[in-house]
């Protein structure tokens, strides 16, 4: 029977006000091998999944966008190539550390002038009621304690008009897929993590948070719960990946 006052941390069951704690230390730990991580887990396709799902954004030049949980600022970067010299994008992250690692990335890459960034929790977010035109969280939400509050303080940020985009680790839907996935999840993750970070058992819980995560049918009603209008959407490899689209109406 689970115990409606505890969370998930990965398989673990955890007092809420403790994952925060530590989904911090895991972050604390991976944030200097964060990007290369990326791109061995994945083969380099999470850029891939990123150019996917800024295409979706199409913001124009002078709207204003918000990166929430936006670790290195991958999407950020995007989103402010978009809204050009006019517009703003404001990049969030609830760990100090990754959004040090996505500040600094974003500098070098001469993102200056239009970036602000801001430490904040993706439960209650600091901004006004309708301050963007789009707001993209990237493989955060499975880290967040309350996904309900989480999205629902999305849409209350969010323009009339505007929409959230979700990139997310999802379930496979391809036939076959999922012994594979299984495998390479907890027998090849911790072990490059072990091997590159240093740190096997973040990795082991990376690979559990996305199993504790919703499914796509499931996200996709807390998405209409929270406020969302045509909500939908799209499968990447094989429903390793999702992206989720909502418009607030």
């Amino acid at each position: 029977m689970t115990d409606e006052r505890s969370t998930d941390f990965g398989f673990q069951r955890v007092p809420p006000e403790d994952k925060a704690r530590r989904v911090r230390g895991v972050f604390d730990s991976v944030a200097d091998h964060y990007d290369l991580m990326n791109d061995l887990m994945s083969a380099g396709a999470h850029r891939i999944w990123k150019r996917f799902t800024l295409a979706l954004a199409n913001l124009r030049a002078g709207q204003r966008a918000l990166d929430v949980a936006g670790g290195s600022g991958d999407l950020a970067a995007g989103l402010a190539r978009q809204v050009g010299e006019r517009g703003l994008v404001v990049l969030t992250d609830i760990n100090a550390a990754m959004l040090r690692r996505g500040r600094d990335r974003l500098i070098n890459a001469g993102c200056v002038g239009n970036v602000e960034y801001v430490q904040a929790d993706a439960q209650s977010l600091p901004f006004p009621d309708g301050s963007f035109d789009c707001i993209t969280i990237g493989f955060g939400l499975r880290n967040v304690t309350d996904k309900a509050a989480a999205l629902k303080s999305m849409h209350r940020v969010l323009k009339t008009g505007g929409q959230l985009l979700v990139l997310e680790f999802s379930t496979p839907v391809a036939p076959g897929l999922k012994p594979m996935y299984d495998a390479y999840s907890f027998r090849v993750l911790p072990w490059l993590g072990g091997l590159v970070a240093k740190d096997a058992d973040s990795y082991r819980y990376l690979a559990e948070s996305i199993r504790m995560h919703p499914s796509q049918e499931v996200l996709l009603d807390m998405l209409r719960a929270a406020g969302f209008g045509q909500a939908r959407y799209h499968n990447l490899t094989g429903g390793i990946v999702a992206v989720h689209r909502g418009c607030k109406l």
